[in-house]
């Protein structure tokens, strides 16, 4: 805990937290920020959340109006913290008010990064995101990779980046069994990501397509409103790798759903194209699951090596071997489990992430300047 924090006393123990979209959207960028806010509360701040309206990266007129009139309203000086997901097209919004307010970006992972993006959008995304971050008094990323990226790709200083990864949210389960248990019935593979491109689902049900020998099946959990056609297009290529008795498609779960799904999984798998960190897997990890994946960005960084199988990007072929080695050799998952727990048991919590990140806050602000 961290109430009491200098920081908390000398900005009169308020934040503005500024968000896109609805803040309890099912994805993992949204849970990092509730996590924050809710242990940032805890911490003794006052955090005033503020919604910037719908439909980034690619807001409207009408959108662009409502995060103008959002900055507008805070007063001179207030600590500002705004989430790259709106911050990185905000440019034109936030230069007047760059000067008067002490804005932080935190970036989840750069939006030009995203999967299924056409060149042109690409390159627009990148430009209004190295104007907006320029505009910041600092940057928080989730990932020591997303703060390389900034630095060589989008020419933020070093200086000017702090690194606060997610912390690991729920207590840890049970510990799994020490001993092989007996065969019975189809091995339990899980898979927990929102059903867009970046996720990259279809190399995961190709891999599966080729296991046609083995006994599995495979749930598959994420939000099916955040892309609705693709959505429906992996319901379609289920369907047509002759998958439908194999694969259950459960859309966004309670939690209390998602746990009992934990505790049956025998493999966590999740053939994304990229992340800016991946905190599904540190809960996969927490669980006790071994863990198949791919995946650049932050990827390779939270999975150690005896916890998890990470292969290259659409590597259809090598993630079918993958699968298929751990579902015929029950003591390798069992051992790759049980490292993952005691990976997942070195993770911070939240109230360590919030002391680190008022820290951070503290130092770039100065005692003088954060009265």
């Amino acid at each position: 805990m961290v109430r009491g924090h200098a920081l908390t006393e000398r900005t009169g123990g308020k934040i503005a937290f500024l968000h896109p979209g609805r803040l309890d959207t099912p994805t993992g960028g949204y849970a990092y920020d509730r996590d924050l806010i809710a242990a940032l509360e805890r911490a003794g701040m006052e955090v005033e959340v503020h919604g910037l309206g719908d439909g980034y990266p690619f807001p409207d007129e009408a959108t662009l109006a409502q995060a103008a009139s959002v900055l507008s309203a805070l007063p001179d000086g207030a600590l500002t913290l705004v989430d790259g997901l709106a911050f990185g097209v905000l440019d034109g919004v936030v230069a007047p008010h760059a000067r008067r307010l002490r804005l932080v970006a935190l970036v989840h992972h750069p939006l030009a990064h995203e999967s299924g993006l056409e060149p042109g959008e690409a390159l627009l995304l990148e430009e209004a995101e190295r104007r907006a971050l320029a505009l910041a008094r600092h940057v928080v990323v989730t990932s020591n990779h997303t703060a390389r990226a900034l630095h060589e790709d989008f020419g933020v200083s070093e200086d000017r980046i702090s690194v606060v990864e997610p912390a690991l949210a729920l207590a840890l389960p049970p510990l799994r069994e020490t001993e092989v248990p007996p065969a019975h019935g189809p091995r339990r593979l899980l898979c927990v990501g929102s059903l867009i491109a970046r996720k990259d689902h279809g190399t995961l049900l190709s891999a599966l397509a080729r296991l046609a020998d083995r006994s599995f099946h495979l749930d598959l959990v994420g939000s099916l409103e955040l892309a609705p056609v693709h959505a429906d297009q992996i319901a379609d290529t289920i369907a047509r790798l002759g998958l439908s008795d194999r694969v259950t498609l459960h859309g966004a779960l309670p939690r209390d759903a998602l746990e009992t799904l934990y505790a049956n999984a025998d493999l966590y798998v999740l053939t994304t194209l990229y992340e800016g960190y991946g905190m599904v897997f540190a809960e996969a990890m927490a669980h006790g699951l071994p863990i198949v994946a791919t995946g650049e960005g932050a990827v390779r960084d939270t999975i150690p090596e005896a916890a998890g199988i990470v292969c290259e990007n659409g590597a259809v072929t090598d993630v079918a071997t993958a699968i298929a080695g751990l579902l015929d050799d029950p003591q390798r998952r069992l051992d790759m489990g049980a490292a993952a727990r005691t990976h997942a048991e070195t993770l911070p919590d939240w109230d360590t992430q919030a002391a680190r990140l008022l820290s951070v806050l503290g130092r770039i602000l100065g005692p003088e300047e954060a009265k």
